[in-house]
């Protein structure tokens, strides 16, 4: 990897379990000279992240939507904040400079980023590697939802090999490191 797009949470309310992992994927990919490519904030585990990359001598990109921006909520320790008109512009960005995804505990606007990199993938449309960070085993009830999806065929089994769930840091790279794009079966059913 050399530009890793990280989806998380930018609360502050969250338990420090998520932060402590959220600092930790930061400081790996600093020692592994990875960029970090995010949402852009210095808030909840967005900010966590980027003072870890930052602090360890890494690259932090921050791409973040006007209306944020103008919240005030940018990180000014990046080296490059790119300000968007929205958040589909956003996304797009972070899309195209990430060579994979990392997706941190996060509520709605992490969910719905994760998602969106699924959806490409299973429409072939993107194969690069999506890992969620299964911190204190948060995805569960997602990873729930998933096989619930199969079992009623709204997703196929194979489409599993879509993302990659890592109970922790290590694991995260492990799989990157050994992340092999493959060919993903059509997502629609024969009749």
């Amino acid at each position: 990897m050399t530009a890793l797009c990280i989806f998380c949470s930018s609360s502050d309310a969250v338990n420090s379990v998520y932060k402590t992992a959220a600092t930790q994927l930061g400081e790996r990919m600093a020692q592994r000279g990875d960029t970090l490519v995010y949402g852009g904030t210095d808030v909840g585990l967005m900010g966590a992240v980027a003072r870890a990359v930052n602090l360890g001598g890494g690259r932090v990109v921050g791409v973040i939507p006007q209306a944020i921006h103008d919240r005030g909520l940018s990180n000014t320790m990046t080296h490059e904040l790119v300000i968007t008109p929205d958040l589909r512009e956003r996304k797009r960005q972070m899309e195209e400079r990430a060579d994979g995804f990392v997706v941190l505990p996060g509520g709605f606007g992490t969910l719905e980023e994760a998602v969106e990199v699924l959806t490409l993938k299973q429409l072939q449309l993107l194969n690069k590697p999506i890992v969620f960070l299964n911190t204190d085993d948060f995805y569960a009830p997602l990873l729930n939802l998933f096989d619930h999806f199969y079992t009623h065929q709204f997703a196929r089994p194979s489409h599993r090999q879509l993302y990659h769930v890592a109970p922790d840091v290590d694991s995260v790279f492990a799989y990157l490191d050994a992340y092999q794009p493959t060919a993903i079966e059509t997502k629609w059913f024969e009749k």
